[in-house]
């Protein structure tokens, strides 16, 4: 099976293809792009439309790569030695098994997401080279070697906070999800609103075009803060009139669901009170 759009995914050709290649060569596929564009979303797809299970790591800044393989609680084994509990004489029932051990041991070809990567220390790559290479590592309290029968597709997010190492790297199939051009975001809105008027829909994306190209913006909208933005227009029974543009209406329409913070909407307060100084 090959992987493409679904119906509630627009997958481009090159990303189709990168999924599908990473498949091929059973390597994890590396996907960067800007926040909200899709990529956790794209594991969840890739998963559906395969029939596979998914199975998700959400990466922290706390997070060690051994959490993804097991930890062994041995503060929990302590107190029921003293407590005379016979669970004591068997290790194993103090390992509590990561996301990359239920992904080796399921009967069937899973999808593993690690999800934004980069929010961990920089050792964390490089501590995983070895198993997602091999597909396999050791438990040295058991000694027992967990080893993937089927090898799972493994899907990778970052969002560029951080430079991931070479070395890691060289062990990914890599694709950068560009911000989708206007005639792409239709399509993606009429996966989630099949029934927007044409009128709105141009008018909306012309204005949601125009801040994302606005110089000095601190953070610009993503592909979900479009999608809640027009969820919002939608139930406000909003027009095409009512988000035309004028000097004294810089901001938006409920321009909170696009704007995330006050910089940049002081910028755009800034925009229009030169714009009524120009009258």
């Amino acid at each position: 099976m090959k992987f493409s759009s679904t119906d509630g995914y627009i997958a481009s050709d090159d990303l189709a293809m990168a999924v599908n290649a990473a498949m091929t060569l059973e390597r994890p596929l590396l996907v960067k792009g800007e926040p909200g564009t899709g990529k956790t979303e794209l594991a969840r797809q890739v998963a559906e439309s395969m029939g596979m299970e998914l199975i998700e790591w959400h990466i922290k800044s706390t997070t060690k790569a051994a959490q993804g393989l097991y930890e062994y609680d041995a503060v929990s084994r302590l107190r029921d030695s003293q407590l005379g509990d016979e669970r004591v004489h068997d290790i194993a029932n103090y390992i509590k098994r990561g996301k990359l051990w239920e992904a080796f041991e399921a009967e069937k070809r899973v999808v593993l997401l690690i999800d934004e990567v980069d929010k961990a220390d920089i050792e964390f790559p490089n501590d995983l080279l070895q198993e997602l290479d091999r597909m396999e590592f050791h438990v040295y309290e058991t000694g027992q070697t967990v080893r993937a029968e089927k090898r799972p597709v493994v899907i990778i997010t970052s969002n560029n906070e951080k430079e991931l190492p070479d070395a890691f790297l060289r062990r990914c199939f890599f694709h950068y999800i560009r911000f989708p051009e206007p005639d792409v975001m239709k399509q993606i809105v009429a996966v989630h609103f099949p029934d927007i008027k044409p009128a709105l829909l141009t008018e909306a994306l012309t204005r949601f075009y125009d801040i994302r190209e606005q110089t000095g913006l601190k953070k610009k909208p993503s592909t979900s803060e479009v999608l809640d933005w027009l969820k919002l227009l939608l139930a406000e029974d909003l027009t095409a009139e009512d988000l035309k543009k004028d000097g004294a209406n810089a901001l938006p329409r409920l321009h909170g669901a696009l704007l995330k913070n006050e910089q940049d909407v002081h910028l755009f307060e800034r925009l229009a009170f030169m714009a009524r100084g120009r009258r």
